[in-house]
């Protein structure tokens, strides 16, 4: 994956709204940069917009309003997307689900091979490539589906609460790892969380979402050393801010 450099946005979003059928309103008035490198959490209740937000700039659904602008080409090759459940394929192994992409893309075994293996390395199972899921645990299950998403080498990596169906100690261990793939890569990362704990954990910067219809109230900016960072007051005192945020977020 190439390293990313500078503050430029990959993504802006500039008023954005999203109105579903019978007029149902999920997002409203959005502006937003997603810039390169950095690890953007986009945290709030249930219902207010997190995950359409992600798929509006995955392509996978369309603005009502507002312009959402991405300044890359091939958006399918650029955009890595890690879905809640991990949609493994149950029939085939490690090295067939993370080899779909390119299987998709017209790509033989033979030459998608090293970037297989490469996505495999990256999360931490280079030696499971001929398990099947039903064989993983779920952590392992997650893993294999974040190397499916970087196996295209994205220049930005969508995840749409990953590691919320997980026990606390795996969610701790993924948690890390994210943020070691994160600096091996230079990837550039947009995050969906109900956790104020972890959102704090993994951000350089969070956004908090109001629902009703869904919006941005607040930006919280993380440039605390990492560190020993859990056990640090700065860490204590990010979580505050964020629950702060939170609660004037669910008054507004």
């Amino acid at each position: 994956m190439l390293k990313m450099s500078g503050p430029h946005a990959l993504v802006s979003l500039r008023g954005v709204g999203k109105t579903y059928a019978a007029s149902v309103a999920a997002l409203r008035d959005v502006d937003l940069d997603i810039r390169a490198g950095e690890f953007l959490t986009l945290l709030g209740p249930s219902g207010c917009g997190k995950s359409t937000m992600l798929r509006l700039i995955a392509g996978l659904d369309c603005v009502s309003a507002g312009e959402l602008i991405r300044r890359f080409e091939d958006v399918g090759a650029a955009i890595g997307f890690v879905f809640q459940e991990p949609t493994l394929m149950p029939w085939a192994n490690v090295f067939n689900n993370v080899f779909l992409p390119l299987r998709l893309r017209g790509k033989s075994r033979r030459s998608a091979a090293p970037a297989v293996a490469e996505a495999l390395s990256l999360v931490g199972l280079a030696g499971s490539h001929k398990a099947y899921p039903r064989e993983l645990s779920g952590g392992m299950r997650m893993r294999v589906s974040i190397a499916r998403a970087l196996v295209m080498r994205p220049r930005l990596l969508l995840m749409d609460e990953p590691f919320a169906a997980l026990d606390e100690i795996a969610r701790l261990q993924l948690n890390d790892d994210l943020l070691r793939l994160k600096e091996e890569t230079g990837a550039t990362i947009v995050f969906v969380t109900h956790s104020i704990y972890e959102s704090a954990y993994l951000s350089t910067r969070i956004a908090v979402m109001a629902p009703g219809p869904g919006r941005i109230v607040a930006e919280i900016t993380n440039d605390a050393p990492r560190e020993n960072f859990r056990d640090s007051p700065a860490f204590a005192a990010l979580c505050r801010q964020i629950s702060e945020g939170l609660h004037q977020a669910m008054k507004e």
